[in-house]
């Protein structure tokens, strides 16, 4: 073969490997790319993940009325973000999906119906997702309804005459049904307990005088002054537990 012909093939050879060493470096870079195209991905959506996952997942409960409640994460409230919850009985490993909170906008979910069992202890869990990321679960702390509702006030009412005042009162119900479907009253889960107290409009109408502490609905309040004001308002207590309601609503009269 003539020596022209060997440096052309021997040059032609030489580009050949060249190129392919420039196109093995190529393939390297955009390995090394989509790497780090990956990795920054993953941990854009771990960031995400952490920034939505909600907080502060508590059970409200008021007359057994049960609602799990949250706040949204550290990222704040988008207006795409979804949430979905789940609850079990304490001591179950499968959780149960809340079908009416599953992929919902508010921050609240009523599970009074999953949780009718008042002296059973109960879970609740909250996820959230955006943009095709889902958080982790974010968990509440056990809940038992029997311990933790808040018992309401009593409703009251009253009738007078130009001596007395009558105060008739009625315990709160709570958000459990019979199969009926009537309420149950809380007297049937505590022993209930009424502070009734008197307000005079005349002296000051913030400062309640205890007049009655005890389990009667019925009670009768004598030796008032005729042309005065007076409001009355009660609450409930449970002695076992230490706990009390707020103060109902007000009920005024005059006396004549």
């Amino acid at each position: 073969m003539p020596k022209r012909k060997r440096d052309a093939l021997s040059h032609g050879a030489a580009l050949l490997s060249m190129r392919g060493i420039r196109l093995s470096s190529l393939c390297f870079l955009m390995h090394l790319l989509q790497d780090k195209i990956s990795t920054t991905l993953v941990l854009e959506n771990q960031d995400l993940r952490d920034a939505i996952k909600p907080r502060e997942v508590w059970f409200y409960s008021l007359n057994f009325n049960n609602t799990l409640r949250w706040q949204p994460g550290r990222a704040g409230e988008g207006e795409t973000t979804l949430y979905f919850v789940q609850y079990k009985v304490y001591g179950q490993s499968k959780w149960q999906n809340k079908e009416e909170c599953w992929g919902i906008q508010s921050h609240f979910c009523d599970l009074t119906e999953e949780t009718s069992d008042a002296y059973e202890p109960y879970y609740g869990r909250v996820q959230a997702a955006l943009d095709g990321v889902q958080s982790d679960w974010s968990l509440s702390c056990r809940f038992t309804p029997w311990r933790e509702t808040m018992i309401g006030p009593p409703t009251i009412k009253v009738v007078h005459s130009n001596k007395f005042i009558k105060i008739k009162l009625q315990a709160p119900r709570s958000a459990y049904r019979r199969k009926r479907g009537s309420t149950i009253p809380m007297t049937n889960y505590y022993d209930l307990q009424y502070q009734v107290f008197i307000i005079n409009n005349l002296l000051d109408e913030q400062h309640r005088v205890l007049v009655y502490e005890g389990k009667d609905k019925v009670i009768k309040i004598e030796d008032l002054k005729l042309g005065v004001s007076y409001c009355i308002v009660a609450r409930t207590s449970v002695l076992a537990l230490g706990r009390s309601s707020a103060y109902s609503s007000r009920r005024c009269i005059v006396l004549l």
